[in-house]
Formats: structure tokens, C-alpha cells, sequence
């Protein structure tokens, strides 16, 4: 038994994962196959919802392809009887709220599945009013709990910088640091932990903890999203929603993104998300107030200026 009772699951549960031990290790002048080895593994079908899913964020999944390889290639180098230690997969994934950390890691809990490095590949996504308590005797117990439903997959940490509070000494957080840092070494095999935050307090915060600095692979930076990216994500959104702009909305969609960046709040895509539910309401206002009048497919799904140009943004005063 490793820490806490926890057991790692064993590897090679996916058709990528390396061979069964008794499988005759392959001779020096040998081949192997890696175009048909990736397409086994599934690779390519989870950088491709990556590509779906997220707009941009170029270097992130430049990155992701990287890790996704070098994983893929220890396999085949396991074939040929040549191992190395178990790769750290620990991450940090730094940048402001809405560039897609979540949703990246729940492709990476998919793909470290798929190569055979987790047994389940499920994503559990926490923050610290799941993992530290409120009294003597409740975080042990409470951050257990977490890792226990997290094992075989990815355990999930937003704002990890607020586990540590050095200005409370009767805080509970450093208990929850403890433990994860005991299961991120003990069970590496069985659990990935991926912290997540603004990189400035995730800075400090990897200051005041070196031992979980020490465990944590590899650092992940997402930039936030440009006017022309969180255009084209607002496109996605509203046609996964049935509605379309109109040309002059589109124009007008631009003119509120330019501003919106520059105000206090701004979430990149969860913003543009909040932005349109808004301008549906508008939408949707607009139209009974024309009630008097029969309305047809196109005015009932289309996003007209005055709908965003309505936005509190557009007003003289700054405004969130």
C-alpha cells in the first residue's frame, strides 16, 4: 500500500499502452510503426477537439502535441527493452480566467488515458473550499476524500495560490499541501495534478511551496485571447446557439470587444459568453415590444447592433 492507501492502477489498459511484459522485446535492427501506433492511440482525436473546442491558443497546443509524443515514443522505446523512469506529469497551467484551462485539461485527462498512463482519464476539478477545512481535524480527511474520487485521472485545482495563506497561522491549507505533496510523489503512477491560477500569485505561491514546485513537470502558459480570436469565439458561441449577427452587429461586436478588454473583469471567452446571453435578452425584449408586427425565422434568430450597442460598455462612464 502507498500513502494513505491509495494503489496505483496499472498501465496498459489502452490498445497504445506498452506491451505485456512477457512480449518478446524487439531486437536492435527491428521496426516499429509510428504512424500506426498514433492512430491506435487516438492522438489525433484529441488535438483535433482541442482544435474544435478552443480558438487560438496556439503555443498551448503546440505544447500538448509535444507532451502527447514524447509519451507515444517511450512507448515504442519500451519495445525495444529500452525504459526510463516513469515521466513526471504534474502540470501548472497559468493565465487569466476564460483562456480554456479546464477545458484543456479535461483533453489532457482524455489523452494520458488513451497512451495508457491513467486508468480512467476522468477529470475531478476542485478549489480550496473542496480540499482544506474549517477545523482542527476536518481537511485531513476532507482532501482524502478529493484525491480518493480523482485517482486514475486528473485531479483538477483552480486557484491553487489559495491553499497557502501565510498570514493566517491557524490556517488549514498547509495540512492540504501536505497531503497532496505526499500522493503527487507516492502515486504519480495513478494521479496527475494539474494547479491552475493567474502566473503572478501562482509565482508566489510555488515560492512559499518548493516542494510542490519540485513535483509540478511542466508549466503551461495561456495567453489571453485577441480581439480577432474572441470575435471568432463569440461567431462559435452564437451559432452553437442558433442565432446569427447581422453585418452591422458584427461591426458593432468588434467595437465592444476593443473596450470590454480594457475594463476591470474582463474573462477572455467567459466574458464574450456573458455578453451575448445579455444581448439574447435584448434580442428577446426587442421583439415582444415589436409584437404587433409577425416576425419570422430570420428576425428571431438574428443579433441585430442595437442589441450589443444596448451593452452598459458603450456608456460614456467606465463600466464592468
Amino acid at each position: 500500500m502507498t500513502a494513505f492507501g491509495f494503489r496505483p492502477g496499472a498501465a496498459g489498459l489502452n490498445p497504445a499502452a506498452p506491451a505485456d511484459p512477457a512480449e518478446e522485446v524487439l531486437g536492435p535492427d527491428a521496426t516499429v510503426d509510428l504512424a500506426a501506433a498514433r492512430a491506435r492511440s487516438g492522438i489525433d482525436e484529441v488535438l483535433s477537439a482541442l482544435d474544435r473546442e478552443l480558438v487560438g491558443l496556439v503555443p498551448v497546443k503546440t505544447r500538448i502535441a509535444e507532451i502527447a509524443a514524447l509519451l507515444l515514443v517511450d512507448r515504442m522505446r519500451e519495445r525495444f527493452g529500452v525504459s526510463a523512469p516513469r515521466p513526471t506529469l504534474h502540470m501548472c497551467f497559468t493565465g487569466n480566467p476564460g483562456t480554456g484551462k479546464t477545458t484543456v485539461a479535461m483533453r489532457m485527462a482524455d489523452l494520458l488515458h488513451r497512451l495508457g498512463y491513467l486508468r480512467r482519464g476522468h477529470l475531478v476539478s476542485v478549489t480550496r473550499d473542496d480540499l482544506v477545512g474549517e477545523y482542527v481535524g476536518h481537511t485531513a480527511p476532507k482532501t482524502k476524500e478529493v484525491i480518493k474520487r480523482a485517482m486514475g485521472g486528473v485531479l483538477f485545482i483552480d486557484e491553487a495560490y489559495y491553499l497557502y495563506k501565510a498570514e493566517n497561522e491557524r490556517d488549514y491549507g498547509g495540512e492540504a499541501i501536505e497531503i497532496l505533496l505526499q500522493v503527487m510523489e507516492n502515486n504519480r503512477d495513478d494521479l496527475v495534478v494539474i494547479l491552475a491560477g493567474y502566473a503572478d500569485k501562482m509565482g508566489r505561491f510555488f515560492s512559499a511551496n518548493p516542494g510542490m514546485q519540485s513535483r509540478v513537470a511542466h508549466h503551461i502558459s495561456f495567453p489571453d485571447y485577441t480581439v480577432g480570436e474572441l470575435e471568432q469565439i463569440a461567431g462559435l458561441m452564437i451559432a452553437g446557439l442558433g442565432y446569427r449577427f447581422s453585418e452591422e452587429a458584427k461591426v458593432v461586436l468588434r467595437q465592444y470587444l476593443n473596450r470590454r478588454r480594457d475594463q476591470p473583469w474582463f474573462a477572455n471567452a467567459r466574458s464574450v459568453r456573458n455578453a451575448l446571453e445579455r444581448a439574447r435578452l435584448r434580442h428577446a425584449r426587442r421583439l415582444l415590444e415589436q409584437a404587433d408586427a409577425p416576425v419570422g425565422l430570420d428576425a428571431l434568430t438574428t443579433i441585430e447592433a442595437v442589441d450589443l450597442l444596448a451593452s452598459r460598455v458603450f456608456e460614456t462612464r467606465e463600466s464592468a
